[in-house]
């Protein structure tokens, strides 16, 4: 089992007070800060530098989101491992939440007790949700998630297309298929993802889950 000292972090949040709170509260608790950044690019350019076991990120940072970070340094083949520390509550992050497989995802409204477990709990392997969360937002992410992992890759191409709302008929020609043939994907596609049929209800829905189908 990793104990504290074998930890390493980096931190990242755009909010001066909020990071040095985090900063004192874990250097006070035992933990090894090793860099903090106030920006994305710079959180990026920290955790491939130095490599650190987990890097608590918030979302919504200047020139690259929390999330953005995460994808770019596990491209670049990053080990380490991410814990989201943020405002947002909703379905929608916690889709992207686990779409990205992040380890863990904490609230600022969060006691540092309840941080100091999810650090303990990613770096030895496992995952950790904020116990602010109701079973049933962590289920519907997962559940949601399950369902586009379902879909073909051309059915997940043609959704992509969906939520940069390209039309049909555009979508037919640059993939170079008929306009029939993509009607029927969308049909396969409602169907997968359980969408209520009513008019433009497959364009609305991507829409709302733009920013998670990109991520695909």
């Amino acid at each position: 089992m990793i104990q504290k000292n074998d930890i390493t972090l980096v931190i990242a949040d755009d909010h001066p007070m909020l990071r040095k709170g985090l900063y004192n509260e874990l250097i006070e608790h035992g933990f090894s800060v090793s860099g903090q950044a106030d920006q994305g690019m710079k959180a990026l350019e920290l955790i491939l530098t130095l490599n650190p076991t987990i890097a608590i990120l918030d979302i919504d940072m200047p020139l690259l989101s929390g999330f953005d970070v995460v994808k770019m340094a596990r491209e670049k083949g990053a080990a380490t491992k991410f814990v989201m520390l943020t405002l947002h509550k909703s379905t929608d992050f916690l889709m992207q939440a686990r779409a990205l497989q992040i380890d863990g995802y904490l609230l600022k409204e969060d006691n540092f007790l309840e941080i100091e477990q999810g650090i303990l709990k990613v770096a030895n392997g496992g995952t950790y949700f904020s116990k602010s969360f109701e079973e049933s937002s962590l289920s519907t992410a997962s559940e949601e998630i399950k369902k586009l992992q379902t879909l073909t890759a051309s059915e997940r191409t043609i959704l992509k297309l969906i939520a940069q709302e390209t039309s049909t008929n555009a979508i037919a020609e640059s993939l170079f298929v008929s306009v029939r043939t993509i009607e029927k994907h969308r049909s396969n596609i409602i169907a997968k993802l359980d969408i209520k049929t009513e008019t433009n209800s497959l364009i609305k829905w991507a829409l709302a889950h733009r920013q998670i189908i990109l991520e695909m």
